[in-house]
């Protein structure tokens, strides 16, 4: 807590739905299909039994959706705020690393980047005019789809499945929770090779190319 979430703004149900994806994307990541999760959480006294029923719940429906089963996982109590541990087991017939890339091989993504990005910025910009105004509610329907990347993220189960049915296997694969950037370069000190990126080809939502004007930021 404050430095991967904050509870000002994201609602505990979706803190436990993100934290169930954020493990399962890694998974799938690897070409693989998850099957169970372990959750482990740690408390301060200001929860109470109705704010951990919420969190519980987006677990539930995480595990639900995505069809794995919740097996085990630890609860003690913690001096500073909420920490939340979650554990993602999976099975594989045909692993895929980060140390396959070729020369020559193409480099795609699964989906529109910088959302969650977006998002983050916009929620925090609100937040912010909160604490000058705790009576102003903020206007967020412009921003809809930003936001949601950044408090209910999916995991791209899909992809996995997809690849199977057209007979392709990837040579590498990581999930860019962290950004394109940074997750390229593991790609290619994995792999031992360069990369080409095409700056007009990176796939963005319109949400984020006219959010990104609105902070004076480039796209």
């Amino acid at each position: 807590e404050g430095v991967h979430f904050d509870l000002s703004y994201m609602p505990l149900k979706h803190l436990g739905y993100k934290a169930v994806v954020v493990n399962l994307s890694d998974v799938y990541a690897m070409n693989a299909k998850a099957t169970q999760i372990t959750v482990s959480i740690a408390v301060s006294n200001r929860f109470s039994l109705e704010a951990l029923e919420d969190l519980y719940a987006g677990i539930e429906t995480a595990a639900k959706i995505y069809n794995v089963d919740v097996v085990g996982g630890d609860t003690t109590s913690s001096k500073t705020g909420l920490l939340i541990s979650v554990t993602a087991l999976g099975e594989v017939e045909e692993p895929v690393y980060r140390n396959g890339a070729k020369p020559s091989d193409l480099l795609v993504v699964s989906g529109d980047l910088g959302g969650a990005f977006m998002g983050l910025q916009v929620l925090e910009r609100e937040k912010e005019v909160y604490k000058v105004n705790p009576n102003s509610q903020p206007d967020l329907e412009p921003y809809t789809y930003i936001i949601e990347r950044q408090l209910k993220p999916e995991a791209r189960k899909d992809i996995v499945e997809l690849l199977k049915d057209l007979d392709v296997k990837p040579t590498s694969m990581i999930d860019i929770s962290d950004g394109l950037s940074s997750e390229i370069i593991h790609l290619c000190k994995q792999s031992n090779v360069g990369c080409d990126l095409y700056e007009e080809k990176i796939p963005l939502d319109p949400q984020v190319i006219s959010t990104c004007e609105e902070f004076n930021i480039d796209s």
